[in-house]
């Protein structure tokens, strides 16, 4: 209620309301990305170029998925990466992304920003925090077959959608 009184009061004024609240993936921790992170990068002796946009938002594709903790230190796009956030690493997909990770032995999904570049052991599609494997129930397990299916490219005015 109090909120309401706050955001009536805000709006009469005329400040949007859009600038005042934060967005999903600000409530989850992550500072929105200005355009794309799309440069080639070499790791290991190998070299990863990351698909375009329009590739991206028609990717779909099953593989092994592992998990990894955070530490706090910085993913790809410069971003702290915490413990209980809703993220993923992926060797090609442009940063930022939001993509549905599904585990494909119990059905259970989970939508996911990828914000950091991995995994790089052969045979793995994605990493994810621990968080998502948490919700997708295998991280006990360590590793599980999940579909990856990309939502969104990008942020804010970058951001495109399937």
């Amino acid at each position: 209620m109090f909120t309401s009184r706050i955001l009536f009061l805000l709006t009469g004024f005329g400040i949007p309301v859009c600038a005042l609240l934060n967005s999903c993936q600000q409530q989850q921790g992550f500072e929105p990305y200005s355009g794309y992170k799309m440069a080639p990068y070499t790791i290991k002796g190998m070299r990863f170029v990351p698909m375009s946009i329009d590739q991206a938002l028609r990717y779909k594709a099953e593989g092994i998925a592992s998990h990894y903790e955070a530490d706090g230190s910085h993913g790809a796009l410069s971003n702290p990466l915490y413990e209980g956030q809703l993220y993923a690493a992926h060797r090609t997909l442009p940063l930022p992304c939001e993509a549905r990770v599904t585990n494909l032995s119990n059905g259970k999904s989970c939508v996911v920003r990828i914000a950091d570049r991995g995994p790089f052991i052969p045979g793995r599609l994605i990493d994810v925090s621990s968080a998502v494997a948490h919700k997708l129930d295998f991280h006990s397990k360590g590793l599980d077959r999940v579909r990856v299916e990309v939502l969104s490219v990008g942020d804010g005015k970058w951001k495109r959608t399937r």
